[in-house]
């Protein structure tokens, strides 16, 4: 059984922070297709549509039948171990700071031919046991397999492998960027039930008074200033704050209703794109090479950076053009981001909704995203250590529209009504 991870003692300020460190990175392009199931938190192996053989490892064409005509499909991922082994020695320095690690082989259960995986075990898999096997991004940000319990114990999270392979909120200390956000204390609340250790708010405009603000405190969240749209204030909170903050969510946004034709001026748009956007930007300068150089640092190493978007900055959505192009604007920043801090260690995490149920929203017909599903979402995809998000039924079919064909999606979002 897992032990609980215990609350980290209090830092020595005079010893050194260990570095990052991460695992080998290079995969070929067919590879990258257990990363993209995994940072979706997807089970999906290569199949042959010519044969039906599973494959793995990932292949260009079918080792069976050499048919080329390969496809990513979903499976339960439920096998057993067949053998195991415990590296205890390795060139690379990321394997040789958590030695011993535990591999597995694992054979699944799949109909048409049950492909072997290599796998890494938890440390509650019994010697030739029953397992579900899951794929998780790796420090390098690259899809692995693991090999976790049928049954786990109470601690399972707790294993210094899942601790690795995700970026749970226990024992961390969270910076939420808008107190005021209609979902902030719904947030606050999932994160400290998932074990934070501090929960940090900012707060624009502090001389005005909100109604939220009381709920905030009585939940024990620490509310400091912060303006997304003022680089100073930016700076400021991050010289105060920013070796402490392990994990941020950017739940911050501005949103005003009307498309490019619908507005006299671009006063609002330019609201929109000063705080979804740039407002990311100044977040992003301030604490994120802080954060990268604190990926490595014990319980509480930074561990996340969480943006909260809209799903129409993908296809913009009918009544809220110009705020879906700021969006659009802050996901490529997003994206761009990843890339820069992933050498680091230190993921991304991309939460897309749908309309929510907040005032702002009051006018689009159901399904909406309340507080707490979001709330869930967050703390769920930090948990199993996500990189995209879909929350919400509007979310998940736009997503899967936008893959199937994006052409497609635009024009069933943007066609008019017949005529008369």
């Amino acid at each position: 059984m897992t032990e609980a991870l215990p609350p980290p003692p209090k830092k020595d300020p005079q010893r050194r922070t260990v570095g990052p460190t991460r695992p080998p990175e290079a995969r070929s392009r067919a590879a990258l297709g257990l990363t993209v199931a995994a940072a979706e938190g997807r089970f999906e192996l290569q199949r042959c549509n010519a044969c039906g053989a599973w494959q793995y490892p990932p292949r260009d064409a079918c080792a069976r039948c050499l048919s080329p005509d390969l496809s990513w499909d979903p499976l339960s991922g439920a096998g057993q171990v067949l053998a195991e082994t415990k590296v205890r020695t390795s060139p690379k320095l990321f394997f040789r700071e958590r030695v011993p690690w535990r591999m597995g082989t694992v054979r699944l259960d799949a109909l048409g031919g049950a492909p072997v995986v290599l796998a890494h075990l938890h440390g509650e898999v019994a010697r030739h046991g029953r397992v579900r096997l899951e794929l998780r991004l790796d420090r390098a940000g690259q899809g692995v397999m693991v090999a976790l319990p049928e049954a786990p114990g109470p601690n399972w999270k707790d294993d210094p492998l899942m601790r690795d392979l995700s970026a749970s909120p226990k024992h961390r200390r969270v910076l939420m960027t808008d107190a005021r956000a209609e979902t902030a204390p719904a947030l606050a609340e999932a994160l400290f039930e998932a074990g934070a250790a501090l929960v940090f708010a900012g707060e624009a405009e502090t001389w005005r008074s909100w109604p939220g603000r009381a709920r905030l405190e009585a939940l024990g969240v620490e509310i400091l200033p912060l303006d997304v749209t003022d680089t100073a204030s930016v700076k400021k909170l991050a010289g105060e704050i920013g070796g402490k903050v392990d994990i941020l969510v950017n739940n911050g946004g501005f949103m005003r209703p009307g498309g490019v034709l619908d507005r006299s001026d671009t006063g609002f748009a330019r609201d929109e794109m000063d705080v979804n956007c740039l407002g990311l930007m100044r977040l992003a300068q301030a604490f994120g090479p802080g954060m990268c150089g604190r990926t490595a640092d014990g319980v509480n190493s930074a561990a996340a950076w969480v943006n909260i978007f809209s799903v129409g900055s993908l296809a913009t959505l009918p009544g809220y053009g110009a705020f879906a192009a700021s969006q659009a604007a802050a996901r490529a920043v997003s994206l761009s981001m990843r890339g820069e801090v992933r050498s680091a260690g230190l993921r991304v995490m991309n939460v897309y909704t749908g309309p929510t149920d907040t005032s702002w929203f009051q006018p689009v017909p159901p399904p909406k995203v309340t507080a707490t599903a979001l709330a869930r979402a967050v703390v769920d995809g930090l948990e199993r250590g996500l990189e995209d998000v879909w929350c919400g039924d509007v979310a998940r079919d736009m997503a899967e529209r936008f893959r199937r064909d994006p052409k497609v999606l635009e024009r069933e979002l943007t066609m008019g009504e017949e005529g008369p």
